[in-house]
């Protein structure tokens, strides 16, 4: 490796946009153990959903490199867990493809994951996340990659929902790990989809549907209007779907 500190970085991660500052490790530490308590309430059956409002993100760190803003994958290391109890599922959807969380779980059957997120080819990381990509060795067949041109508005991103709930409902888990990212609203600085504040909720009712012990980790989310808004419609959203009808 090189001796200068900001080459040697480069060897672990994937952009310049994800730096390391003296308060970083701190920060990430606590983000991480905020989704590893929210684990354990859920997996313990104390809390049938837990939402963690964690900073820095994590879907894009790696196993062995990190970037997007994320260093430690919170939502891997809570599916991780949870995967001691039975099976995960991790859906992401965020803007953003979560390469972390596809990288770390490629090989293994026992932890499906699905993302929703815009096409690589108009949006980071630009290296994964296509519909090819479904998994290796044991895993091959529990990854499933949703990706969406620009210009998704809420009753095409509830499509392609749709689809990725049934992918979830045919692996039949135990827990539900979410990645949520409210970037994937109309104005986030990062994004060029076009969900509004009732399409969060929209889709909150739709994945609470599923009616599964939920950790339901914050990812992306840019634009502080729309991340006070998404955040609320989703979890409102989230409750209303987990509610039996009378």
């Amino acid at each position: 490796l090189p001796q200068n500190w900001p080459m040697r970085a480069g060897y672990f991660c994937i952009d310049t946009s994800t730096p390391i500052t003296s308060n970083v490790f701190a920060a990430a530490t606590r983000s991480a153990n905020a989704a590893l308590t929210a684990a354990k309430l859920v997996g313990s059956g104390k809390s049938e959903m837990a939402y963690v409002a964690g900073r820095p993100p994590g879907h894009h760190a790696e196993r062995k490199v990190f970037g997007g803003f994320c260093y430690f994958n919170n939502a891997a290391l809570a599916a991780n867990a949870l995967s001691r109890k039975g099976r995960v599922a991790v859906l992401d959807v965020d803007h953003h493809h979560g390469n972390g969380t596809q990288d770390i779980f490629y090989s293994r059957r026992d932890v499906l994951t699905v993302s929703i997120h815009g096409h690589p080819e108009f949006s980071y990381p630009f290296y994964a996340g296509f519909e090819d990509e479904k998994g290796e060795g044991d895993g091959a067949g529990f990854n499933v990659n949703f990706p969406l041109h620009p210009g998704v508005d809420d009753a095409a991103y509830l499509t392609a929902l749709d689809k990725a709930l049934k992918v979830i409902r045919k692996f039949a888990p135990d827990y539900l790990v979410v990645s949520l990212g409210v970037d994937i609203m109309r104005g986030d600085p990062t994004g060029a989809f076009y969900v509004s504040a009732e399409g969060m909720r929209n889709i909150g009712r739709a994945i609470g549907s599923l009616r599964l012990p939920s950790v339901i980790i914050q990812e992306g989310g840019y634009h502080l209007q729309n991340l006070r808004r998404g955040v609320r419609g989703f979890l409102v959203g989230y409750g209303v779907g987990m509610t039996p009808a009378p």
